[in-house]
C-alpha cells in the first residue's frame, strides 16, 4: 500500500484560554467550541487600544488557546501528523503522552504518531501560546492558522521533504532534470515525468539504496515562465521486491535563473526585471487564516497590474501559496526571519519586548533549513532570503551569522543565490558592515534613497564600491494611502504622508532608476496589499499598499501597471464629487502608458500633456528618431492639469505617437446615494468550503459609485454557506471583523462568503434609505 495523505482539518473542538489538564485523553471537552481549522482566534476579538499586541499587532487579543480533535487509528503502519504552522509556541501531546514543542509559528513541523495511538478513540491535544505581546511588527494571528495533514505510509517510503528536483541544464531542445531522493530505508526506486495533461514522458528504474541521485532527460521541453507557468510532475516510487510502497508526486517547473552583477536577471536567458512587491501572510478580515482561493484573487489583481514578483515577508508562507505562485507565474523571494539574535523593538514601546531571538541559536539552523527543504521544488522561487532589517547587519560579527546561514541554504538547495534585505547600507549610524555586504551572494538592498544625498543618486553608491556584486532592490516605498481619500494639504512631520498630487514623485523617482538600469535586477515595493498591524491607534492597519485589504485597487496601483503593462490604459484621479469647492484649483492626476493625454472638462480642452520614459534617444544617425517625436510637458511618470472645480464630466483622451485615439476614460460628479449592488465573483461554486468574494457598492440613481458614500450595510447570507468576513479597507474603521454590518467606505465593501455543502445559498444587503440586493449562487 502505498501512502494516502488526507486533511486534517475537520472536527476540532477548541478553547480560548489556559485549560489546566486539557492535555489528557479524558479531559471533559463537550462544552468546547467545535470548528474546522485552519483557525485564527485572535481575528474573531474586538480592536482595543490596551491589547497587548499594540499597534503592531492591529489592536487585537492574542493570548493562550487549547485544541483538541478526536480520531480513530488508520489502517497504515506508519501515522505521520503534519502541521503547516501554528502560531506559535504550541506543545502537542497525543493520548495524554507529549510529542513536540514547536517554536517558530511560520515553519511546518512532522510527527510521527504511530507508537502513540491506540485502538478506539484516540486524543490530540494542543496548546498554542501566543501571550508574550508584542512579540511581531505586524499582525501574526494565533492558532492552528494553516492546514493539518494526517498520511497513512509504510516503513520504507520518502522522507519528509525528502525529494529535490532542479534542472542544471536547460535549452529548447532538451532538459536535464536532476532528482534527488531521500528515503527512511533502503529501497528500489522508479522515477517517471509526466507533463500538464498527466501524459508519461520517461520513466527509469534504479537500484536499491537509501540515497538516491539520478537526471532524467526531457526533449523539447516546454519552460516555466511568468507568461507560460507550465509544470511538470515528477512521480517518485519506492519499491521492496518489485512492489510499489509509497509514491509521492512533486509538481516542478523546467527553467533556467541566473543573476548577473551588471546585467541583472535572466530567466530562461531572457532578461526580466524583477517588478515586484512585498505581501505580508494576512488577509484583513480573515486574519491569517486565508482559503486559497483568497489569495488566489489577490494575486489575479497584482498581475493584471504588471506585478511579476513577490516577496514573501517577512517568513516562509503557507505552502499552497507557493503552489499558486508557481501556477500563476510569480517570481518569488521566499524569507527566513525578521529577527535574529537582537529583537526588534515594537511600535509604542521603547524598551524591546519579545521576538524570535530566544530562540535563534538553538532553532534558527532547523528552521531555515526546513524553508529551504520544504520550498526548493517551486519553479516560482529564484531566491532565499535569510532575513530583514537584521540589527546584527551592523554589527562587528553579524558577516559570521549570515555566513552560517546562507551556507545552510547553499547546503539544501546549491541551485539558488541568497541574499539579505539590508535598510542601513547609508544610514548615518549603525550602518551596514562592509564584510556583511560581501557575505551576501545578492546585496539585497532596502530604501536607498532615505539618507542624505542618496535620495537622488540612488544605488550610484553602491554601484561604485561594490561593481562585482549583485544588486537588488528588495524593499521600497510605494505610493500607499487610504482607497479614496484625498488630501490637498501637507501633514506636516507626517512626511510620508505627503497631498495626493505629490505623494508619487519619489516612488516614480526610483522607478525611473530601477527601469533605466541593468544592473538593478528590480525591486519589491512596499507593499502589494495592506496588511493588518504596523499601525497607530485609532488605525488597525497599514495602509502602504497599491492595493487595500479588500484587494479593491488604489490610485497607486495605475501607476505600476502605466509602467509594467503594455496594453494601452488611463486612470484619471481624484473623484469629482468636491461640493463646496467651486472655483478652487484641483490637480487632475493621470497615470497611462499612451503617448499622450488631452484632459476635456465639460466638453472644453484642458491642453495635451505627454510625458515619455525612457525617452528616446537617436538612432541610426544624428537627428534621426525611430518613431514620432512627442512633446514632453514633464519628467514625471504622470501628467496633470490645475483645473479649476465645477460639477460635471472631466475625459481624458489617449493617443499614440501617431495621434489615434487608443482610449478614453472619465470621472463625473456623482448623485446622491440611492442603492446597493451586489456582485459576486462567481454564481457557482464547488461543493463545501468554496470561496465567493462579493463586492458591495452604494451607487446613486444611474448606478455609478458614490466616491464618498460611507452608507452602514447588513449582509445577511441565507442557504448553504455563511459570512466570514466583511471590510471596508479603511484602517480607521474599528468594526470587529466577523460583524454582519459595516460601513462601506469611499463607496465600496467586501463580504467573504463561504459555502458549507449543499444546492444553493442567497446574500442579500439592506442599509437604511437605499434600495438593497440580493444573489442567489448554485453548486456547480
Amino acid at each position: 500500500m502505498a501512502r494516502t495523505t488526507e486533511s486534517f482539518n475537520q472536527g476540532w473542538k477548541f478553547q480560548l484560554g489556559d485549560c489546566a489538564g486539557a492535555q489528557n485523553a479524558g479531559y471533559p471537552d463537550n462544552d468546547w467550541r467545535c470548528l474546522d481549522v485552519p483557525h485564527d482566534w485572535s481575528i474573531e476579538g474586538e480592536f482595543d487600544k490596551d491589547h497587548p499586541s499594540g499597534g503592531d499587532g492591529a489592536y487585537l487579543p492574542a493570548g493562550t488557546g487549547w485544541y483538541r480533535k478526536h480520531f480513530n487509528k488508520g489502517a497504515g503502519p506508519v501515522t505521520l501528523l503534519e502541521f503547516d504552522g501554528v502560531f506559535q509556541n504550541c506543545d502537542v501531546w497525543l493520548n495524554g503522552e507529549h510529542l513536540a514543542h514547536h517554536n517558530y509559528g511560520y515553519m511546518g513541523f512532522e510527527l510521527d504518531i504511530t507508537a502513540h495511538l491506540r485502538d478506539g478513540d484516540n486524543v490530540l491535544a494542543v496548546r498554542v501560546d501566543n501571550a508574550a505581546q508584542p512579540n511581531s511588527r505586524w499582525y501574526t494571528g494565533s492558532g492552528i492558522y494553516r492546514n493539518v495533514w494526517l498520511t497513512q505510509a509504510q516503513e520504507t517510503r520518502v522522507a519528509h521533504w525528502g525529494v529535490f528536483v532542479s534542472t542544471p541544464h536547460v535549452s529548447p531542445e532538451s532538459a536535464d532534470v536532476k532528482v534527488q531522493a531521500e528515503l527512511t530505508g533502503r529501497a528500489e526506486l522508479a522515477l517517471t515525468i509526466l507533463d500538464k495533461d498527466g501524459t508519461e514522458l520517461c520513466r527509469q528504474a534504479y537500484p536499491a539504496a537509501q540515497k538516491h541521485i539520478h537526471t532524467l532527460r526531457v526533449d523539447n521541453p516546454a519552460l516555466w515562465g511568468v507568461d507560460s507557468p507550465i509544470l511538470y510532475t515528477l512521480r517518485t516510487q519506492v519499491l521492496l521486491d518489485g512492489a510499489v510502497v509509497d509514491e509521492v508526486d512533486t509538481p516542478f517547473g523546467i527553467r533556467s535563473i541566473r543573476f548577473d552583477a551588471d546585467d541583472g536577471f535572466f530567466i530562461n536567458d531572457v532578461h526580466t526585471k524583477l517588478n515586484g512587491v512585498c505581501i505580508h501572510h494576512d488577509a484583513g478580515s480573515l486574519g491569517a487564516a486565508v482559503p486559497l482561493a483568497v489569495w488566489e484573487r489577490r494575486l489575479k489583481v497584482l498581475k493584471e497590474m504588471g506585478c511579476n514578483a513577490i516577496r514573501m515577508s517577512h517568513n516562509p508562507p503557507a505552502p499552497e501559496l507557493l503552489d499558486l505562485c508557481d501556477r500563476l507565474g510569480f517570481l518569488v523571494m521566499d524569507e527566513a526571519f525578521d529577527e535574529w539574535l537582537i529583537i526588534k523593538r515594537k511600535s509604542e514601546h521603547d524598551a524591546v519586548t519579545y521576538g524570535y531571538g530566544p530562540y535563534f541559536d538553538e532553532d534558527s539552523d532547523g528552521d531555515i533549513a526546513a524553508m529551504v527543504r520544504r520550498d526548493r521544488n517551486h519553479a516560482s522561487i529564484v531566491i532565499w532570503s535569510i532575513g530583514n532589517e537584521i540589527p546584527e547587519q551592523a554589527t562587528p560579527h553579524g558577516h559570521l551569522m549570515a555566513r552560517r546561514l546562507q551556507a545552510i541554504c547553499h547546503i539544501e538547495d546549491p541551485t539558488r543565490l541568497c541574499t539579505m534585505a539590508c535598510d542601513n547600507i547609508k544610514a548615518d549610524s549603525n550602518s551596514t558592515t562592509d564584510a556583511f555586504l560581501r557575505e551576501l551572494d545578492v546585496i539585497g538592498v532596502n530604501y536607498v534613497n532615505r539618507w542624505g544625498i542618496h535620495t537622488e543618486t540612488g544605488y550610484a553608491w553602491e554601484r561604485h564600491h561594490y561593481p562585482d556584486k549583485i544588486l537588488l532592490g528588495t524593499e521600497h516605498s510605494s505610493i500607499g494611502g487610504v482607497r479614496g481619500e484625498y488630501s490637498l494639504k501637507s501633514s506636516g512631520n507626517r512626511w510620508w504622508a505627503a497631498p495626493y498630487y505629490s505623494r508619487m514623485i519619489r516612488a516614480e523617482h526610483l522607478l525611473k532608476q530601477t527601469m533605466a538600469h541593468d544592473f538593478i535586477c528590480g525591486d519589491f515595493m512596499w507593499t502589494g496589499i495592506d496588511y493588518l498591524g504596523e499601525s497607530r491607534w485609532p488605525n488597525k492597519n497599514s495602509a502602504s499598499g497599491v492595493i487595500d485589504m479588500c484587494a479593491f485597487p488604489k490610485d497607486g496601483y495605475y501607476l505600476y501597471q502605466s509602467q509594467w503593462t503594455k496594453t494601452p490604459m488611463l486612470h484619471l484621479f481624484p473623484h469629482w464629487n468636491w461640493q463646496g469647492h467651486e472655483g478652487e484649483v484641483l490637480p487632475v492626476i493621470c497615470y497611462t502608458n499612451c503617448a499622450t493625454v488631452e484632459l476635456f472638462v465639460n466638453g472644453r480642452s484642458m491642453g495635451v500633456k505627454a510625458y515619455e520614459f525612457p525617452m528616446q534617444g537617436m538612432s541610426g544617425q544624428y537627428g534621426n528618431f525611430a518613431q514620432p517625436h512627442i512633446a514632453m510637458t514633464t519628467s514625471d511618470l504622470h501628467v496633470s492639469w490645475d483645473v479649476p472645480y465645477e460639477p460635471g464630466v472631466v475625459k481624458a483622451v489617449g493617443r499614440d505617437r501617431y495621434g489615434n485615439v487608443l482610449l478614453e476614460q472619465q470621472i463625473k460628479t456623482v448623485g446622491a446615494p440611492a442603492a446597493l449592488v451586489l456582485e459576486p465573483d462567481k454564481t457557482r461554486y464547488r461543493g463545501n468550503g468554496d470561496i465567493v468574494h462579493c463586492t458591495i457598492k452604494v451607487v446613486d440613481e444611474n448606478g455609478d459609485v458614490c466616491p464618498l458614500a460611507d452608507n452602514e450595510v447588513t449582509v445577511t447570507v441565507d442557504g448553504a454557506a455563511r459570512l466570514i468576513g466583511l471590510d471596508n479597507g479603511h484602517p480607521g474603521d474599528l468594526t470587529p471583523m466577523k460583524t454582519p454590518t459595516r460601513k462601506v467606505s469611499a463607496g465600496l465593501a467586501l463580504a467573504i462568503v463561504q459555502t458549507t455543502g449543499g444546492d444553493a445559498f442567497t446574500v442579500s444587503l439592506s442599509s437604511p434609505g437605499l434600495a438593497g440586493a440580493s444573489v442567489q449562487c448554485h453548486i456547480q
